[in-house]
């Protein structure tokens, strides 16, 4: 996108194309104004429209350009900190509501692909969450007692079982999740915008946002591209992507920006395959600064970690990217990388989500922390619900909350930036 090799990478060169879009020129009215593009948008649009809904869709760029394009592609459920953790922060009754609620996301994401007929090379096969040392061993054990405390299929896996499952015997143990599985990502997000429009929702591309306007009983936003939506309802859905020069850039000023990027190599021939992944499940490690890695469905190896290919990040983590390959998988120590992209995800200070309410009629969702493919989709249904009325406020899986400004935020973005490239730089990690 932009003509960017490193925005999208894989992904852009392997998706279908992105249904026909163009920006909003023209004025015009609807039940709710959908701003951004992305899981959370689209899931909203599509979920309006089938309750016989009007959403448009406002993109500031194309389908599925910020992080919803960009990521790695691992459908998981819950979020990075451990249940007992999430209870902690938001209360037993919403704790439970919203760990019922995205152990469930994985589920939602399937059945719209199967139910849309979604092409995005989705593999409903689990995940792997794999244990670096004593301590990563034990942080994956507590997390497997946690999850089947709640009956969540989950296993964990000793050394000789994660090394048979990953090819591997780096790691001390791992953590297989059924609930989980992988997909191409912005195949998935061009899926639902398919499926949104068939539906009957509208969407324009390259119109940003320039001004919202809350003239009384409806909401004006007008567009940079010279168009104009009168609604009675406006969800922004922006997350790491939202404009500071836009209505409410109060939004990314509560988050901090945290790159990630990918490298995929060539497709690999059958006998190198056999022994990386063998039953195609998509796995990440315990380590601070993570690693992923993967399959796509033409068998190229996907490998990421924190950090931006860009300045100086671009060779640190292009080196690094080879270093640590070949020390998990020395059969590959000749393949090299033939694509490489990155981009942004937005983190809050406790690793949860967040639901606000900007104004009169107007809802927000965001703050992933890296697992946005089930939560976006998820959050994009539940704030549809609101919106109709079948989900009342009080039942939302979490509780609406004022904006905080992330303290530091800037220093914090620089320390992931360059904290990464320095520990990226020093070692293989391996």
């Amino acid at each position: 996108m932009k003509d960017d090799p490193r925005s999208h990478g894989l992904w852009e060169t392997s998706a279908p194309c992105a249904p026909h879009t163009q920006p909003l020129t023209s004025n015009i009215c609807a039940d709710v104004v959908i701003i951004g593009g992305g899981f959370t948008g689209l899931s909203a649009a599509l979920h309006l429209a089938e309750a016989g809904v009007k959403g448009v869709v406002l993109e500031a760029e194309d389908i599925g350009y910020g992080a919803s394009g960009r990521n790695v592609g691992l459908v998981n459920a819950g979020m990075w900190v451990m249940p007992a953790t999430l209870t902690e922060a938001l209360g037993q009754d919403y704790g439970s509501r919203l760990l019922k609620t995205l152990g469930a996301g994985p589920a939602l994401v399937f059945d719209l692909i199967r139910r849309h007929g979604i092409d995005c090379e989705a593999r409903h096969n689990g995940t792997l969450h794999c244990a670096m040392g004593a301590k990563g061993l034990k942080e994956i054990t507590e997390r497997a007692r946690q999850w089947q405390a709640l009956g969540a299929p989950v296993h964990l896996l000793d050394d000789g079982e994660t090394a048979r499952k990953v090819g591997t015997r780096a790691y001390r143990g791992s953590l297989l999740d059924m609930r989980a599985g992988t997909i191409q990502p912005l195949a998935y997000a061009r899926g639902l915008g398919v499926a949104a429009l068939t539906a009957g929702a509208s969407i324009y591309t390259h119109c940003a946002v320039g001004d919202v306007e809350d003239i009384g009983s409806q909401w004006r936003v007008r567009t940079r591209s010279g168009g104009q939506v009168l609604a009675d309802h406006i969800i922004v859905a922006t997350n790491a992507y939202t404009r500071i020069d836009g209505p409410w850039p109060q939004l990314r000023e509560e988050l901090v920006a945290l790159p990630y990027f990918n490298m995929a190599t060539r497709p690999l021939g059958e006998l190198l395959r056999r022994g990386i992944l063998p039953e195609g499940q998509g796995a990440w490690d315990s380590n601070t600064i993570l690693s992923s890695f993967r399959f796509d469905a033409s068998g190229r190896l996907i490998f990421g970690s924190v950090g931006a290919l860009r300045n100086t990040g671009l060779r640190v983590h292009r080196h690094w990217g080879r270093r640590a390959m070949a020390a998990l998988f020395p059969q590959l120590k000749d393949v090299p990388f033939e694509h490489e992209w990155y981009g942004m995800i937005g983190m809050t200070l406790d690793a949860l989500p967040r639901l606000h309410k900007l104004g009169r009629n107007v809802v927000s969702c965001s703050g992933y922390n890296g697992r946005g493919i089930a939560p976006g989709t998820v959050f994009g249904k539940e704030l549809a619900a609101l919106i109709t009325g079948a989900c009342p406020e009080r039942d939302l899986s979490l509780p609406l909350s004022p904006i905080k400004t992330a303290p530091f935020r800037a220093m914090r973005e620089c320390y992931y930036e360059y904290g990464a490239q320095i520990a990226h730089a020093a070692s293989a990690r391996f």
